[in-house]
């Protein structure tokens, strides 16, 4: 007696779900391996505490690393409102008080659940350097001020303190170097490599009270003061760095009006042949003695209001800025940049940022100009008159600097040209820059680059997946199984021959 249909087509789709699942079950077994997620993403908060001001950067990093260094990129800025912190030296709170608008901006761009494991730093340069200098218990005052509110909010502070010139100087250089991708850069096969043809460049940053040079030289670094050795992305770096104290623009002016008046100290009326002419101001000679670098004179009156005057005399400017050096002063057999500082002979490409930018920006001497055309552009603006200047930079008046781009584009061309031995031939390697790849040069970000050198790597997280032609495949077979199952139980079920 033969098999009713019933019976065989039960027994076929038996066949296929028994067929389909084995299949299945056999992919999942065999196909299955271990899959790594895309890592998860760091944040870091460096406070850049300068001498005029001061400024939040929130950056970010995978939690895995590139040869032991985290690959980086700036999430925001944020420009704190008012002076540098060491401005508040009578009125520490107002130095903490003076953060919250930053760090209220930076709440709403870190995940809630990322901010207490942030690692948040301060740093501060040579304004609180003149300040420790000048009463360290005001400086220690301040700090505790910014550490107490930053210590307010969600997130791992580790420290309010004073970066060494040679921190400054070379961080500076790890950031440049970075950005341009002399240290690592991102491959067309898709992976993070060290260039192995790239010429690390050199740094050359101007503050407010003080500046720097960095570079790697071709030989030997004789004076040890000057080195600094880093380990990034696998690679040693030996570099030379110097910071100048004192030889940041402000500081630097306030040096020049001083010279000035020490021509005649009895005096109330000082000439400033760097101002235009048509210009005045008064200036009380507290403010003009306020810090170490600008040492008061005997018998100092600081209640004294002084009268400046400027009369628009270029060849007696330069003059008068050539007076704050001394190039003289190297040793037999050694090269010096000024002050009788050692440095080595410079060579290729240097990045020009901060102030250096910041004042050629405004003149325009930022598209790689010859040292003739840099020197006759400053000499023909700091013939203007007064009138002159404020007719064509009305804006400028208002934030009260216009009168000060003479002595300032003077100067910087003084310590690049005589002060750093950029001579013609090399000035041509001097990029005038503030910004690459959406991110600002500065301490920052090579502060944070070598930093996460410290920050343990996390391990990728690791999960169980399949490629997508076995995952797709055993999804057709588990759906097959299913539905050759469900068929047959409605053939028993529902199937009554007559």
């Amino acid at each position: 007696m033969g098999s009713s249909p019933k019976a065989v087509a039960v027994g076929c789709l038996l066949a296929v779900i028994v067929v389909s699942g084995t299949i299945a079950l056999i992919l999942v077994a065999v196909g299955v391996k271990g899959v790594y997620l895309p890592p998860g993403t760091k944040y870091g908060m460096v406070f850049d505490a300068g001498s005029s001001h001061t400024a939040l950067y929130i950056y970010q990093w995978p939690a895995d690393k590139e040869n032991g260094t985290g690959i980086v990129s700036q999430a925001e800025a944020c420009t704190v409102q008012g002076p540098g912190i060491s401005s508040y030296a009578e009125n520490p709170a107002n130095a903490g008080a003076s953060l919250r608008a930053c760090l209220d901006k930076a709440m709403t761009i870190i995940p809630v659940e990322q901010q207490r494991e942030t690692p948040t730093y301060l740093g501060a340069t040579a304004g609180m350097r003149l300040l420790r200098e000048q009463n360290s218990t005001k400086a220690d005052l301040v700090f505790a001020e910014v550490s107490k509110t930053i210590q307010q909010y969600p997130v791992d502070f580790r420290g309010a303190r004073i970066l060494t010139g040679n921190e400054e100087g070379s961080f500076g250089w790890i950031t440049i170097n970075y950005l341009l991708e002399t240290l690592v850069k991102f491959s067309f096969a898709g992976k993070w490599i060290r260039p192995q043809s790239a010429e690390v460049l050199g740094a050359l940053d101007l503050g407010g009270a003080s500046t720097q040079i960095t570079f790697q030289p071709s030989g030997t670094i004789e004076d040890n003061s000057t080195k600094v050795f880093f380990r990034l992305y696998g690679t040693n770096y030996s570099i030379y760095t110097h910071s100048y104290l004192c030889y940041g623009r402000d500081q630097a002016l306030k040096m020049l009006l001083a010279a000035l008046r020490k021509e005649n100290l009895t005096s109330q009326q000082i000439s400033h042949p760097c101002y235009p002419k048509g210009y005045e101001e008064n200036v009380t000679a507290a403010a003009l003695y306020d810090s170490s670098c600008v040492p008061a004179p005997v018998a100092h009156d600081p209640s004294q209001i002084l009268t400046v005057r400027g009369t628009g005399a270029p060849a007696d400017c330069r003059s008068a800025i050539q007076k704050l050096f001394n190039f003289t002063a190297c040793g037999a057999n050694r090269t010096c940049g000024f002050n009788g500082v050692y440095q080595p002979l410079g060579h290729g490409q240097f990045f020009a940022f901060s102030g250096f930018y910041y004042t050629f920006y405004f003149l325009n001497l930022t598209n790689g100009q010859p040292l003739s055309v840099i020197n006759a552009t400053i000499w023909g603006f700091c013939t203007k008159g007064w009138k002159e200047l404020q007719a064509s930079f009305p804006q400028e008046e208002s934030l009260s600097r216009l009168h000060n781009y003479c002595p300032s584009a003077f100067y910087i061309l003084t310590l690049l040209h005589e002060g750093y031995k950029f001579d013609e031939q090399m000035w041509s390697n001097i990029h005038f820059r503030q910004q690459a790849a959406n991110t600002d040069f500065g301490w920052t970000l090579g502060y944070v680059l070598n930093l996460t050198n410290m920050i343990p790597a996390e391990a990728p997280e690791q999960v169980k997946g399949q490629q997508r032609g076995l995952w797709a495949a055993t999804i057709f077979l588990i759906v097959l199984t299913a539905a050759a199952a469900l068929l047959a139980i409605l053939i028993q079920c529902l199937w009554n021959p007559t």
